[in-house]
């Protein structure tokens, strides 16, 4: 076979397969797309809402703070010659109680020496009522008619009264006397706490020395500051009688979980903190280091401690309360109704760190959608994972195309 032969073939070849190739690619089916849409109701949890009274909780952080604290000092020098053994830091004292001793030696003497001085004047005031007497009778027997001037010289008035005058001087002496000699005393002026003490048996003493500080075992304060829109809902004792809010105060950091105290709102301090521009506010807690019997399971209160507190507010009436976490963007509320989602506007009369109070755009026994929704739109069909009988069913549409 000659080469012209042969290349005839493969040329033959190549132009069949050719066609063959394009019979197949111009003969391939079309493909069409067909397919189905599902449009199915969101599923959704639900709470029913009620209206009622209700006492929102104004939560906030205070400071712990003595009701009394004072620098204990003086009133007279000398060398303590005694000290009670509850005058240590730490320890307890009632009010009336001796912390300390000063040698009393110089006051007694300084009173004995007035006393003397009184009794010496009260003597001199006697002679001169005999003297005032006596020139009397002889006025009266001779019946002179003096000027009153010359009458006042005659009978010794000027006299009487210098005497008279040192009576009182010896006798305000004396007093002073005693009261330097009692002030040797040092005494509880309260119940209290003893923090520091800075003397001892042997130190001498003078009137302003920081002899320790004392805080008050009664009371302490708890410093807060809450916010202005906050401050109308809280109660105060008025014109100092009554009890403010309650306030129930918990140590996160040093108690344990069941633990907590309960103090009242005691007054509202005129200006706000420099800082937050809050409100401040003091709370009063009786008994703060659980003293007394029926606190003594209680935890005590350590000054300079951070509280939290919660304040009860004044009661609101023919509202909705709701969980926070349900309020949406633009104070709006998801309701369930009819099967379909309604976005309520609704206005909310307070919010404490839980709830949120509703007088206004929630009615008795509406059903809050409590899930998350991707998509949130007006009329958007809903279900519940187990809807009771009788309730909408699911809405389903199919399409085929």
């Amino acid at each position: 076979m000659n080469w012209k032969k042969t290349l005839l073939i493969c040329l033959g070849i190549l132009i069949a397969g050719g066609a063959v190739t394009a019979l197949i690619f111009y003969s391939e089916p079309t493909a069409s797309r067909t397919g189905a849409t599902k449009e199915t109701a969101m599923l959704v949890d639900i709470t029913s809402v009620e209206r009622g009274n209700f006492r929102p909780t104004v939560r906030v952080m205070g400071t712990v703070e003595p009701d009394q604290d004072i620098l204990l000092s003086p009133r007279v020098s000398g060398q303590v010659i005694d000290r009670s053994d509850h005058f240590t830091p730490g320890d307890f004292v009632n009010k009336g109680d001796t912390l300390l001793q000063i040698d009393p030696s110089d006051y007694q003497n300084g009173l004995e020496q007035r006393r003397s001085e009184l009794r010496q004047a009260l003597s001199d005031f006697q002679i001169e009522m005999g003297r005032r007497d006596a020139a009397l009778r002889e006025y009266e027997i001779y019946g002179d008619t003096l000027s009153e001037e010359r009458e006042s010289l005659v009978l010794r008035k000027p006299q009487l009264e210098a005497a008279r005058a040192a009576v009182q001087s010896a006798q305000a002496a004396v007093e002073q006397a005693e009261l330097n000699l009692r002030r040797t005393t040092i005494t509880a002026p309260f119940n209290a706490h003893i923090l520091t003490r800075n003397v001892n048996v042997g130190s001498q003493v003078a009137p302003g020395d920081n002899l320790g500080r004392l805080v008050g075992l009664d009371t302490y304060w708890i410093s807060a500051t809450v916010p202005l829109s906050k401050v109308r809902w809280l109660r105060f004792p008025e014109q100092g009688s009554g009890q403010g809010s309650a306030v129930r105060i918990r140590n996160r950091t040093a108690w344990e979980e069941n633990e907590y105290r309960t103090g009242s709102l005691y007054k509202l301090v005129g200006t706000l903190e420099n800082q937050t521009r809050m409100a401040r506010v003091l709370i009063t807690v009786p008994d703060p280091l659980a003293h007394q019997p029926e606190n003594a399971d209680k935890p005590p209160l350590m000054i300079g401690s951070f509280v939290e507190l919660r304040i009860d507010g004044r009661e609101l009436e023919n509202v909705v309360r709701l969980n926070r976490d349900y309020i949406r963007k633009d104070n709006t509320v998801w309701v369930m109704d009819g099967g379909k989602l309604d976005i309520r506007d609704v206005n909310i009369r307070f919010q404490d760190a839980q709830y949120a109070y509703i007088n206004e755009g929630l009615d008795e026994n509406d059903r809050v959608v409590t899930t998350s929704l991707a998509t949130v739109t007006e009329g958007a069909p809903l279900r519940l994972e187990s809807p009771p009988s009788g309730t909408e069913q699911d809405t389903m549409t199919v399409q085929m195309n």
